[in-house]
């Protein structure tokens, strides 16, 4: 029996970083780039209004307040878009729009709310005067060149995890696509005479193929791309079959057949492709795995053995394939959130194991709550979809008491929301 760590180090050790990419943008949404990216012009290109108003010389306003407002020829207005060659003569103002080049000469912006064209339109005439209602400093509501992006400069960093604002980001700059580290293919794999596959009417003693299904989903969660290949049934020839289906992944799952009590043909099939090692390791649920590579000539593809519990299967996931997608994907922090919360149940842990207790958290006057979502065996896979975290119980902890401080990873953010309520 190992420790997570040692099962997650060696996991790890199997996988690298996979070839760069080029990608649409809208498709790289939390792939990694795969190199620095610079700007070619200033963002934003010119000088612009940050309001709608009045484009002045500051020291045109001097004195000005709502009270006595200084008044001042309006010799044109500019809209965003439209830049014009048209300077600002002294003692003169021009009507802006936000987004609008800053006409030369002028150094302020004063917006419509600090003038009083409100009350010159309802006259009916022309703006052709405006009323300045405050002293404007120099570079009031003035958004510079180069303010936010200056040419030459790194904008994004190699390693850096593409988000909605990253991809907001490399479309300013005009960027169709971006160069990133492709996708993880992960074939998906269940074993077992008893599976049927949905969609089908259920045989009497037979369970639906639930595992492959929330394996996958998994998959495409954390950024891989997943091959689902169905069911292989408890014989050489169907076992063989799809294993070799699945041979040109990047990482190969399957879930059953890890245990001490499954039929010694699915790992001797296994382990005639490949080389793999079967452990115990020091958690709860999820004690069974096995892991290795299998290999198609010079091709050595790594395998992860999920065990066929579902809520085994979904929680090794967690805690083993998807740091390995991630590594692949070029991440470099793999870690999910943890907190401290607040127990708020009774947790016996007798075997010595680390417990991972399927738990809904929730934040009531101040602090964190969490409570176990009812029984914990490993084949209640309700029990996760109530979950939003795991309480870690370590192995040297015996007993949590209710009201005791825990720590709980986080599987997400969700708070109380959901089919919990």
């Amino acid at each position: 029996m190992i420790p997570v760590e040692e099962a997650l180090e060696r996991i790890l050790s199997y996988v690298k970083v996979l070839e760069r990419e080029g990608r649409p943008l809208l498709e790289t949404l939390g792939q990694v780039l795969a190199q620095d990216l610079y700007a070619s012009f200033d963002i934003p290109p010119t000088d612009n209004a940050a309001m709608d108003g009045y484009a002045v010389r500051a020291a045109d306003t001097h004195g000005a307040t709502l009270s006595r407002p200084k008044v001042l020829p309006v010799i044109g207005e500019i809209a965003a878009g439209h830049p014009t060659r048209k300077g600002l003569r002294p003692g003169s103002a021009m009507r802006i729009m936000t987004g609008a080049s800053i006409p030369q000469g002028a150094d302020a912006v004063v917006q419509f709310e600090e003038t009083d064209e409100v009350e010159r339109k309802a006259t009916g005439k022309p703006l052709t005067q405006i009323g300045i209602g405050r002293e404007a400093e120099a570079d009031l509501n003035i958004r510079r060149a180069g303010e936010d992006i200056a040419r030459g400069q790194v904008v994004l960093r190699q390693g850096t995890v593409i988000r909605p604002s990253e991809i907001g980001v490399m479309a300013s700059l005009g960027l169709a696509r971006a160069p990133v580290y492709r996708r993880p293919l992960v074939a998906v794999l269940a074993t077992g005479d008893e599976l049927t596959e949905v969609g089908r009417t259920l045989p009497q003693g037979k369970i639906y193929n639930s595992n492959a299904f929330s394996i996958a989903a998994q998959v495409r969660r954390y950024g891989g791309i997943p091959r689902v290949l169905g069911i292989a049934r408890d014989t050489v020839a169907s076992l063989t079959r799809k294993i070799q289906k699945g041979l040109d992944a990047d990482l190969f799952v399957t879930s059953a057949g890890v245990s001490t009590g499954d039929y010694d043909m699915v790992k001797e099939v296994l382990a005639r492709h490949g080389e793999i090692n079967f452990w115990t390791v020091r958690m709860k649920p999820g004690k069974p795995l096995a892991f290795g590579v299998l290999r198609q000539g010079e091709r050595r593809v790594p395998h992860l053995g999920l065990p066929g519990n579902p809520v085994s299967s979904m929680v090794t996931f967690e805690m083993f394939a998807r740091p390995a997608i991630l590594k692949m994907l070029g991440w470099r922090s793999w870690e999910k959130p943890y907190l401290m919360a607040v127990s708020q149940s009774r947790i016996e842990n007798k075997g010595g194991l680390r417990l991972l207790i399927r738990a809904l958290v929730e934040r009531r006057d101040g602090q964190y709550l969490a409570s176990p979502t009812g029984p914990q065996g490993s084949g209640i896979l309700t029990s996760m979809a109530l979950a939003n975290g795991l309480i870690v119980v370590p192995e040297e902890v015996a007993l949590v008491k209710e009201g005791d401080p825990v720590k709980v990873l986080m599987l997400d953010w969700n708070q109380g929301q959901g089919a919990s309520q």
